[in-house]
């Protein structure tokens, strides 16, 4: 079993010594490395979510980091007491990265004195479906053929996603903080 070591405000997740990770806030100087991973996973750093259009590299996140090289992302937009977590990628699996950049955002949330995380997902990203239900998510809504509207914003969402499956819905969870 992994074991979490408090590092002066860093969290390390220690399984071995080759995959030590940290969290920390996105700072200025993460931005190149920002937009070059949105651009590679999201088509650019406009992301639209039920027809609203999120600047991604602008957002506030944290940014994990393995082998002092940056392993994961996570996006957020906090509006009134709900927070909306906009991107989340998490470059090496299995070790904890995505658990733990999700922990970064519920803190800064309940920090902010929101009450819901929220986000959405399509209704090909399996792999996410599967985590955030893990992770204690509650799936609250399916919005039907969803993504037709974003693609007037957004052209460049692909019509098929993970496993051949056609990208239609937007699928909405939540966690009350």
């Amino acid at each position: 079993m992994a074991g979490h070591v408090d590092t002066g405000g860093k969290r390390w997740l220690n399984i071995t010594a080759m995959e030590l990770f940290y969290i920390r806030p996105l700072n200025e100087d993460d931005r190149a490395w920002v937009a070059a991973l949105l651009k590679e996973w999201w088509a650019g750093p406009v992301v639209v979510i039920r027809s609203k259009i999120h600047h991604a590299d602008r957002l506030p996140g944290f940014i994990a980091v393995h082998t002092d090289k940056p392993a994961g992302l996570i996006t957020y937009n906090i509006d009134g007491d709900r927070c909306e977590i906009i991107t989340m990628n998490s470059l090496v699996e299995g070790i904890g990265i995505g658990s733990a950049l999700i922990d970064a955002v519920k803190r800064a949330a309940a920090s902010s004195g929101c009450q819901r995380l929220w986000l959405i997902t399509t209704n090909d990203n399996t792999a996410a479906l599967r985590f955030y239900q893990k992770y204690g998510f509650t799936l609250v809504a399916v919005h039907r053929n969803a993504i037709e509207q974003d693609r007037r914003l957004k052209p460049e969402i692909p019509l098929v996603g993970n496993d051949g499956i056609p990208i239609r819905d937007e699928i909405e969870l939540e966690l009350f903080l």
